[in-house]
């Protein structure tokens, strides 16, 4: 198809589609008689894919940096697809919450007749900052580097620091307290390479499973192509509300900064059902003294590489966690499984 009928197709502007293609993200090919831009069905998903991520405030050079990174991998439709979707999700969680926030609006001003401004202003940037909070996490940790090596990371203990002991018993422990029955659904948020749901899917459970690395998901697929996984993030789950009887993560939500988290427990929150149930097993100190106590002790036994490990990280404060769940809505009790990790088991209903 031409320039024309592309812009009709997407109700764009014919110039938009110039503008993208001076910038390098779409090279139609031209036709030799005549010289006019010809449009491939590719070319018209990889605009549908930058119109979509320029519609969530994506910089060009970041588009730039997806195509050329997709443009890599095989089965490139699929992952335009499941960017798009990621991207919908993202959009339409910030816009739930915006929605939210404004109900909140006029809820106070039907009470008041009226009210203070600095008041709507507070409940604005109250918006603000958790938008700032989801945009500002960077994959420091290049997971889609790492996918092909994560399963022996975890399972060979090398030299040094070494968070990942007793790692199968982790992956257990946490399987055996979920406790799935085999009528149910589960989700296990944040994957990785699918350890802990080839638990579940192994015993009968059906599970579906959400990782923000396309790498990590294909060595996860390859291993259990009975599982559904999608391409998403902590922040907005590619799921509708109340979807799942239970929600499991293990070793991932250590990425997170302390408010971060509490944006990724809300989101498990909105695809549980009523009753749900949600397992977490990773990294975290009982609070912050005894953080700094045992950071005290690793750097009076030499032990820096540890400290730096640790510190590179965001390991958690498990009381603040179970306070954030209580104020959700769940009833939590917690244990503690090695050094560092331990298993929080949140319940609602």
């Amino acid at each position: 198809m031409q320039i024309k009928e592309m812009a009709e197709r997407l109700q764009i502007t014919p110039r938009a589609i110039r503008f993208y293609e001076e910038k390098g993200l779409i090279a139609p090919k031209k036709a030799d008689h005549s010289g006019y831009r010809i449009f491939s069905q590719e070319d018209v998903w990889r605009l549908q894919t930058i119109i979509t991520l320029r519609e969530v405030g994506m910089p060009i050079e970041d588009i730039r940096e997806i195509l050329q990174r997709i443009d890599q991998e095989e089965d490139s439709l699929l992952h335009y697809l499941e960017i798009q979707r990621s991207c919908m999700y993202d959009r339409w969680v910030e816009l739930s919450r915006v929605i939210q926030t404004t109900e909140q609006m006029i809820g106070r001003v039907k009470k008041h007749q009226g009210i203070d401004p600095a008041s709507l202003f507070e409940l604005a940037e109250g918006n603000k900052r958790l938008r700032q909070m989801r945009d500002n996490w960077v994959d420091r940790w290049n997971f889609n580097q790492i996918a092909n090596q994560y399963d022996a990371m975890v399972t060979k203990k090398t030299r040094g620091f070494y968070p990942y002991e007793e790692y199968e018993r982790i992956l257990e422990e946490t399987f055996q307290e979920t406790a799935p029955l085999p009528e149910e659904l589960g989700l296990d948020a944040g994957t990785g390479t699918g350890n802990l749901a080839k638990r579940f899917s192994d015993a009968g459970i059906k599970m579906c499973a959400f990782d923000q690395s396309p790498q990590m998901l294909k060595v996860c697929q390859q291993k259990n192509p009975a599982i559904e996984t999608k391409l998403g993030s902590f922040f907005a789950f590619p799921y509708l509300e109340s979807q799942f009887d239970f929600v499991v993560t293990s070793l991932a939500l250590h990425h997170l900064t302390d408010e971060q988290k509490t944006l990724a427990l809300a989101e498990c929150k909105r695809v549980l059902k009523s009753s749900g149930r949600l397992i977490i097993a990773d990294s975290m100190f009982v609070d912050n003294e005894q953080r700094a106590s045992h950071l005290h002790e690793l750097r009076l036994s030499g032990n820096l590489e540890a400290v730096a490990e640790i510190e590179d990280e965001y390991y958690a404060n498990r009381s603040k966690l179970m306070t954030d769940l209580r104020e959700l809505g769940f009833s939590v009790q917690a244990r503690q499984l090695t050094t560092y990790v331990h298993l929080l088991t949140a319940k609602l209903g």
